[in-house]
């Protein structure tokens, strides 16, 4: 089993403009993803996303390493707080959209779970708790997407 790399691709309904905007704004990412996000989407910022579903509650670091709308936004993010976010101490998550007919495609890749230096059962737990986590929370651009859009 390969546990390097995730790969998920969705089609949303809506230019690549707001579809960036969806993946790369604090405001809007808690809407599909965490409970709530502080971070500016320029490169270099620091911020952290927080979920606070199940009860239990998590703050997990979040630097963003590139932004070029409307085509790709970069982060890196399970850092240690108070450590600079690089290979080896985080994982790096990659948004790229594509236009698509009337909509766009967006791709969405985490890598860096082997470089975390993880022993096999962690690799595997993280590694199946985030193609989970994922799979949950991508589709759910969707229909938050069809909020913002409207159709004439």
């Amino acid at each position: 089993m390969e546990l390097g790399t995730i790969e998920q691709e969705i089609y949303v309904e809506a230019s690549p403009e707001v579809v960036y905007e969806v993946v790369s704004s604090p405001d809007h990412l808690k809407h599909w993803w965490p409970d709530d996000a502080r971070y500016d989407p320029t490169p270099g910022s620091s911020g952290q996303i927080v979920f606070e579903r199940d009860g239990g509650g998590a703050v997990v670091e979040l630097t963003v390493v590139d932004a070029r709308p409307p085509s790709t936004f970069v982060f890196r993010w399970t850092h240690p707080a108070g450590e600079t976010a690089a290979e080896g101490n985080s994982l790096l998550v990659t948004f790229d959209l594509t236009p698509s007919g009337t909509g766009t495609r967006l791709r969405m890749t985490e890598t860096g779970f082997r470089e975390m230096g993880w022993e096999v059962a962690v690799l595997e737990q993280q590694y199946a708790e985030h193609v989970e986590g994922w799979s949950y929370f991508l589709p759910r651009i969707v229909p938050y997407v069809a909020t913002l859009v409207v159709r004439p």
